[in-house]
C-alpha cells in the first residue's frame, strides 16, 4: 500500500477538521466547511489553499536559459528577471508532459513550479537532456506554497497591486516570503513561497488576517469556472497544445521538443478542440462521459456561482463553435448542453 506524503501543513489541516483525501500521492484537504462556501469565499473575499504538494525545480548555470528555451514551449526571451511565464513541457508527439510556470529569478537561474503528479516526470525529462553548463535540481521538499486568492486577497495581506506573472521577495508579519502574482482561480491573488519550516507560522498569520481556508474541491470548481485546464483531465501526454487551445503558450517559430508536430497540426488544423460548455437543464457532467458525435467530457462539475452543470471536453471541430448544441450522456440519459466562450463564469461588475 502506498504511503501518502504530507505537506508541512498537515497538522494544521487536521486541527481544522479538514476532510483529507489522496491526491497525486499526497494526503490533502479536499474541504473544511464545504466546497460551496469555500468557493464563494474566494469569489467574494479571499481564501487560502495549501499547494505545497506542487513541485519546485531550480535550473541554474550559464546555459540555463539556452537549455530551457530549447525544452519549454513558450518564449523565455520575453521574460525579464522578476517575471514569470506559463509554459508547457512537451514530448516528441507534441503531447503535454506538464504545464508549468517558469520564474526567471536572475540571469542564469530559474525556478519551475510543476504539477505534483508530474514532479518526477518533469525532473527526469529535463535531467536527461541537461546541457553542460546547466544544472537541474529538485528542491520541492525545501519549500511550502500557499495560494491566497480572491478580490480582497491583497487587502487582507496588506500587499500592493502588481502586474500578473511577476514576483518579488517580501514580508508578511515578519516572515520573509516570495510573493508570486500567479494563481489558479481566475481571481486576483498571490502564491506565497516560504521555506518549509516557516509554513505553519505563515498559515497562521494568513488565517488571522481573515482569509478562509479552502481545499482541493473548491480549487477544482474555481478553475473550471474560468476554464483553466487540469493536467490529467483536460491535457496530458496524449493531447497537443493546439487542440487544447494552448497554442498561445507555444512559440512555434522556435525549436523545442515536438514543435514539428505542433506546426503540422496548426497548419492542417486540429481534428478536435477542447471546448467549455454549460448544461441546459438537469445533469452534472463528469470526466469520461460521452458527448454525442464523438466527443468526451474531460472535466465537469456543478458551478456554485452559476448554479448549473458546467464542463470542458474535446469535440470534433465541427461542434466547437460557441453556441453549438451538444448532447452529453449523463449516466445513460442524453442531456442538452451548449458550447460557450471562455471563461464560463464572468464576474458581474457593479
Amino acid at each position: 500500500m502506498q504511503t501518502l506524503r504530507r505537506t508541512p501543513l498537515y497538522e494544521r489541516h487536521r486541527a481544522l477538521n479538514a476532510r483529507m483525501v489522496s491526491f497525486a500521492g499526497w494526503e490533502m484537504p479536499v474541504q473544511y466547511e464545504g466546497v460551496i462556501p469555500e468557493h464563494k469565499a474566494v469569489r467574494s473575499d479571499a481564501g487560502v489553499f495549501d499547494v505545497s504538494h506542487m513541485g519546485e525545480l531550480e535550473v541554474e548555470g550559464p546555459r540555463a536559459h539556452e537549455f530551457l528555451q530549447s525544452m519549454l514551449s513558450n518564449d523565455l526571451d520575453k521574460v525579464e528577471p522578476g517575471g514569470a511565464q506559463y509554459t508547457l513541457l512537451t514530448n516528441g508527439r507534441g503531447g503535454i508532459i506538464d504545464d508549468l510556470i517558469a520564474y526567471r529569478l536572475e540571469p542564469g537561474r530559474y525556478l519551475l513550479i510543476v504539477n505534483a503528479s508530474n514532479r518526477e516526470a518533469v525532473y527526469e525529462s529535463l535531467k536527461e537532456r541537461e546541457l553542460s553548463g546547466s544544472d537541474v535540481r529538485d528542491v520541492s521538499d525545501d519549500y511550502a506554497l500557499l495560494a491566497v486568492q480572491g478580490p480582497r486577497s491583497l487587502e487582507r495581506l496588506g500587499l500592493d497591486a502588481a502586474p500578473s506573472f511577476t514576483f518579488a521577495m517580501g514580508e508578511l508579519d515578519g516572515i520573509e516570503v516570495m510573493v508570486n502574482r500567479t494563481g489558479y482561480t481566475g481571481e486576483q491573488g498571490v502564491e506565497l513561497m516560504v521555506p518549509a519550516e516557516d509554513a505553519e507560522e505563515l498559515w497562521d498569520r494568513v488565517l488571522e488576517r481573515g482569509v478562509v481556508p479552502a481545499g482541493l474541491g473548491a480549487r477544482d470548481t474555481l478553475r473550471l469556472e474560468v476554464c483553466f485546464p487540469l493536467h490529467g483531465n483536460d491535457i496530458g501526454p496524449d493531447t497537443d497544445a493546439i487542440s487544447a487551445g494552448l497554442g498561445w503558450a507555444s512559440a512555434l517559430d522556435k525549436d523545442f521538443t515536438g514543435v514539428e508536430e505542433l506546426r503540422r497540426i496548426k497548419q492542417e488544423g486540429p481534428q478536435r478542440k477542447l471546448v467549455p460548455f454549460e448544461m441546459e437543464g438537469a445533469g452534472i457532467p463528469r470526466q469520461g462521459m460521452a458527448i454525442a458525435g464523438g466527443g468526451e467530457v474531460t472535466s465537469g462539475t456543478h458551478s456554485p456561482m452559476l448554479d448549473k452543470g458546467i464542463g470542458m471536453g474535446y469535440v470534433p471541430v465541427a461542434q466547437a463553435e460557441p453556441g453549438t448544441e451538444l448532447s452529453v450522456d449523463v449516466r445513460g440519459r442524453e442531456r442538452p448542453a451548449r458550447v460557450v466562450t471562455k471563461p464560463i463564469y464572468k464576474r458581474q461588475e457593479g
